[in-house]
């Protein structure tokens, strides 16, 4: 969860929106890929070796019935109808969701703020784990398929994963739009056909049928607990994707993913499900492969060429998802600025982020060599996603106040979820020592990152501080001791208007001489995903040259600072020749230190670590490398 951000039909305020059957089609390729390739593999994992579930009529209607269930209760009625409408101006994920709850909780609550911001932080370090086992097992689910032809390429199938998936990241960079363009043809297709296969087998065993009926499932858990529980593992497998669903909300709306889960993807599922138990009861030796079981001899070759395009668009989601989860964390200043490039000039959504995408490359590779099969890669996957839903949960809880009395329905709605979701966590919870381990061990690197760098942040303002006068101050002394002042423009960026930049005063104080015009310029991450143009730019002038400029940007868009400067003749008719900029940037270098209280030494020296390698300022924030000055500081933490 994944977050936003791929080969979307995103919404361009500037044209026409694109048809609501354009929408849906898109939502099909793009949303509901990692939920569409689960019946590859979950309904395979309750009856494996390892879960030791036999094939009986109480049992595979038992769990069949679960996971109707589950995607009733844990899609359509948590993500499609409430978490639908837990939206931040049209954004979902779990960012967007501590975006919109932070102000109002801060106002009201430090320490509850801190918990949500945490909260926030493991959610999104957890869909980094899931990122990475995605497109592992979708791929070699698909892959393993081979085995049914012809089961002499059975060894095959790693080599052949791995192969997709390096051909897979290594066209990322390319961005993703004329593939893109083919996702959504291509899971319509998937999911007519996992219909089809599903309703076969529901005409060659038509009593599995009576799997509708929760008693089913019901039943199951209660007469066999033991068992019905560590089920309850294999049963989640059929939900996962629902937080890349409502991630994804951002980039096609609510009614179009609500449209293309009724009319498509539910049937198409339930009736797949219904179609693989009904294999289980009427074909021995189904339980190895129940999806490609489904299919007649003469079809299994082309089903597994179409499975391994479905698992393919499925990692795709997810790959560019967490780009997307990267730039809102950046922008969020949970996460170090690093290199993020635009893949279309037309669609926001569509970036690449190189640092993330090689290092999940590194991730999904060694995960199938580590592993070996999607078997047993089925032990590592599900935690990271259980854990999120939890968290999700947990924020909604606070969405009660923040929608107000009107919305009475939340609290029980809430603590429903909460019940469902912590019973799929404790579940899963049994896979640690089978491989869940992985993704809580990528969640707990991730969250000592982004809390080491979110208070490393919080210290080097703290430091600086002292090392600022008030900016009313500085004006006063610029009246009585006048500098010499020289034609030009100086931008110093500074993320404490109301203070002058301790780059400003070394600035003034070694060169003794000042730029006519001086710029004193904050850009500031609003908790909405865009902010207009017209309401992206603040201007004030303070005297004797100087102004203060506001730059607000969304946590969903690209900062560009000289961009951001050309507003200010549109919207305050106040002329700015760039060419005459010169930008002062800091460079700080961070000294730890175990005397003043701040952090652990060793969170220390990794805040060090990561400032040392964070992308500049001036390349982060678009501006030209000709027109930049960087200034050095040392700070003590």
């Amino acid at each position: 969860m994944s977050e936003p951000g791929s080969a979307r039909v995103t919404r361009n305020p500037s044209k026409k929106a694109p048809p609501l059957h354009a929408l849906t089609l898109g939502a099909l390729g793009i949303v509901f890929g990692d939920i569409g390739t689960s019946p590859l593999y979950a309904l395979r994992e309750a009856f494996s070796e390892l879960s030791g579930l036999q094939v009986t009529t109480g049992h595979v209607h038992g769990v069949v019935s679960l996971i109707i269930w589950s995607l009733l209760f844990v899609i359509s009625l948590k993500y499609l109808v409430v978490m639908l409408r837990a939206n931040n101006r049209g954004e979902g994920g779990i960012l967007a969701l501590v975006a919109l709850l932070g102000p109002w909780q801060q106002a009201r609550d430090q320490r509850s703020h801190l918990l949500l911001v945490l909260l926030g932080l493991l959610g999104a370090a957890l869909l980094y784990g899931d990122s990475t086992i995605t497109p592992a097992i979708s791929v070699l689910s698909a892959i393993e398929g081979l085995a049914m032809p012809a089961p002499q390429l059975a060894h095959w199938s790693m080599p052949l994963a791995m192969a997709a998936l390096v051909a897979l990241f290594a066209v990322q960079s390319r961005g993703s739009t004329r593939v893109g363009a083919l996702f959504g043809p291509v899971m319509l297709f998937w999911f007519l056909v996992v219909g089809a296969l599903g309703l076969a087998g529901i005409i060659r065993h038509p009593m599995i049928l009576q799997a509708l009926d929760p008693q089913w499932g019901i039943s199951f858990l209660t007469h066999s607990p033991k068992q019905g529980f560590f089920t309850l593992g294999a049963v989640f497998l059929a939900v996962t994707g629902a937080e890349a669903l409502y991630a994804d909300m951002g980039h096609f709306g609510a009614r179009p993913i609500r449209l293309a889960w009724i009319v498509v993807v539910l049937p198409a599922l339930i009736l797949n499900y219904l179609g693989q138990g009904a294999m289980l009861l009427s074909k021995e030796g189904a339980a190895q492969h129940p999806f490609f079981a489904l299919a007649p001899a003469w079809a299994l070759y082309p089903l597994i060429g179409l499975a391994t395009l479905a698992a393919i668009i499925a990692s795709q989601a997810v790959i560019t998802s967490a780009f997307s989860l990267t730039r809102q964390a950046v922008q969020l200043d949970v996460l170090p600025r690093m290199k993020i490039q635009q893949t279309s000039s037309e669609s926001y959504g569509q970036i690449y982020v190189p640092l993330v995408n090689w290092l999940l490359l590194l991730a999904t590779v060694g995960l199938v060599i580590g592993f070996g099969d999607s078997g047993s890669l089925a032990g590592a996957y599900g935690i990271a996603v259980s854990a999120n839903m939890v968290i999700t949960t947990i924020l909604v809880l606070f969405l009660r106040k923040v929608f107000g009395s009107s919305a009475w329905w939340v609290l029980p709605c809430a603590c429903g979820f909460f019940v469902i979701d912590a019973a799929f966590f404790l579940a899963n919870g049994i896979k640690v020592a089978y491989g869940g381990w992985y993704p809580l061990s990528v969640a707990t690197v991730l969250m000592v990152i982004m809390s080491t760098w979110r208070r490393g942040r919080q210290l080097l303002r703290e430091r600086l501080q002292p090392a600022s006068e008030p900016l009313q101050t500085f004006i006063q002394r610029l009246q009585q001791e006048p500098p010499v002042r020289v034609p030009g423009i100086a931008v110093f960026l500074t993320a404490s208007p109301p203070w002058t930049p301790p780059m400003l005063q070394h600035h003034l104080e070694y060169n003794r001489a000042l730029q006519e015009q001086v710029i004193l310029l904050t850009v500031q991450v609003a908790g909405v995903p865009r902010v207009p143009a017209s309401k992206r730019l603040e201007w004030h002038s303070f005297g004797e040259g100087v102004h203060g400029v506001l730059v607000r940007y969304g946590f969903n868009q690209a900062v560009n600072v000289p961009v951001a400067l050309r507003l200010a003749e549109e919207t305050h008719g106040i002329r700015l020749d760039l060419e005459s900029v010169t930008y002062y940037v800091g460079r700080e270098t961070m000294i730890p230190s175990a005397e003043k209280p701040g952090m652990a030494l060793w969170r220390e020296h990794l805040f060090a670590f990561l400032a040392r390698n964070a992308l500049s300022a001036a390349a982060y924030y678009g501006i030209p490398p000709e027109h930049v000055v960087e200034l050095g500081i040392q700070v003590e933490l």
